[in-house]
């Protein structure tokens, strides 16, 4: 079986998370730090806070921004459902813009027609138009249109942040996505769950930037098994605001105002506060000595996944039709997924289970999430053509490191075979 992506995984992470274990220090600890400052650095970043996934990540940045029950927050549909759920988790609701069809990312003209055409200014912020559109399924509005006054719904409905992704390690135009939100003056936070090695550049290639430096305030990162590098699960949060990165911390541990590793270090008793509700939201010292491996050997495994899939270009401009991704002039993707659109006329499932037929694992285009029951029937989500499009139509290849040439080969001969069989 060919698979559609594998940990790159070895003797050297065995080595370090036995190392942690006899340590006697397994929770977060010194490792976790080291982890925390070798990432900041690769990135560019000023602070680096690790915790337990990049969903819980996404949570902690959006509260650190200030996001609130009845707030909106601006993202895209087509992504993981766990990105619309954080924004749940704040008692506030997602409202979807459609992607570009070139780079699966969210679209800067559909973001600004949204905000310009959907929303309006009062009470010194921005607001959508039409909240009745969101009263569907399992958003909070629901709730708050049944006990709230209504002199109390006028508040409802404030647009509280930007959350672009950087779907399957493509680098979303920040510089556009960026200028639009200073117009607006809302924040931006970074879903780059996927994209951990890839690169932007805002002066057409003369200088190249890491995400993660951030661009905008906050980037969440994952390390989930799927992911170029994984801790088995973990995820990541930079920023260069220190008071965002304060709030992480005391958030990530229940509040706790002394970390654990403060404490076991000082010479004198220490007794913690918790000053606000938070969450058990940290990383292990396992998973982090797991991380510091995996990230000295980040370059390398970029370095491979680029040659791979230049190579599937190569390979797979042979089949008539067959949409191939491409990186804008100002981007440098880490080649997470490799995602194709099938020629027209093609089945999605059909193709899939021919390629499975043959011993080769695939996945369907990137979900949408307007398309879950949960997210279902919002009048703000009638417009996502292109979303539907890239789910319906596309599928993810396998790709990972380790791969072979030969592998490599197989798939290709089999997605062209898959393509036209009638």
């Amino acid at each position: 079986m060919i698979c559609i992506a594998k940990p790159n995984l070895g003797k050297e992470e065995a080595c370090a998370a036995y190392d942690a274990v006899l340590s006697g220090w397994v929770t977060q600890g010194p490792r976790v730090k080291e982890f925390e400052d070798k990432f900041a650095a690769y990135v560019g970043a000023k602070h680096a806070c690790a915790v337990s996934s990049c969903t819980t990540a996404l949570h902690l940045a959006l509260l650190a921004v200030g996001v609130q029950p009845g707030d909106v927050v601006v993202t895209v549909s087509h992504s993981f459902i766990a990105t619309a759920n954080s924004v749940r988790y704040c008692g506030a609701e997602p409202v979807f813009v459609d992607i570009d069809p070139t780079t699966f990312n969210m679209s800067p003209a559909r973001l600004e027609e949204f905000l310009e055409e959907k929303c309006a200014r009062r009470n010194g912020g921005l607001y959508l138009k039409e909240l009745t559109l969101l009263l569907r399924r399992e958003s909070p509005f629901l709730f708050y249109a049944k006990n709230f006054k209504r002199t109390s719904l006028g508040k409802l409905g404030r647009i509280a942040a930007i959350m672009p992704v950087h779907q399957m390690g493509m680098p979303c135009d920040m510089k556009v996505i960026l200028s639009i939100a200073r117009k607006y003056q809302l924040p931006v936070i970074e879903d780059a769950a996927c994209a951990i090695g890839s690169e932007i550049s805002f002066d057409e290639g003369k200088k190249w930037e890491r995400i993660g430096r951030p661009h905008g305030d906050i980037a969440c990162f994952s390390f989930h098994p799927r992911k170029i590098i994984t801790t088995g699960d973990g995820g990541m949060l930079t920023t260069n605001n220190p008071a965002y990165d304060r709030k992480f911390r005391l958030l990530r541990q229940h509040g706790m105002t002394v970390s654990d590793a403060k404490r076991h270090g000082s010479q004198k008793v220490i007794f913690e506060n918790y000053s606000t509700t938070g969450f058990n939201y940290r990383m292990t010292d396992i998973q982090a000595a797991v991380g510091n491996t995996q990230l000295d050997r980040l370059k390398e495994i970029v370095g491979k996944r680029r040659f791979l899939a230049g190579r599937y270009k190569r390979l797979l401009s042979e089949i008539t039709g067959l949409g191939i991704p491409a990186e804008p002039s100002w981007a440098r993707s880490n080649w997470q997924s490799y995602c194709v659109r099938l020629p027209k006329g093609s089945n999605q499932r059909q193709v899939m289970q021919a390629m499975l037929d043959k011993g080769i694992a695939t996945r369907r285009g990137i979900m949408c999430s307007h398309s879950e029951e949960a997210y279902s029937r919002s009048g703000y989500s009638t417009h996502l053509k292109e979303s539907e499009l890239a789910q319906k139509n596309s599928i993810i290849l396998p790709l990972y490191s380790q791969m072979s040439e030969l592998n490599q080969g197989l798939v290709c001969e089999a997605l062209s075979g898959a393509c036209f069989a009638r």
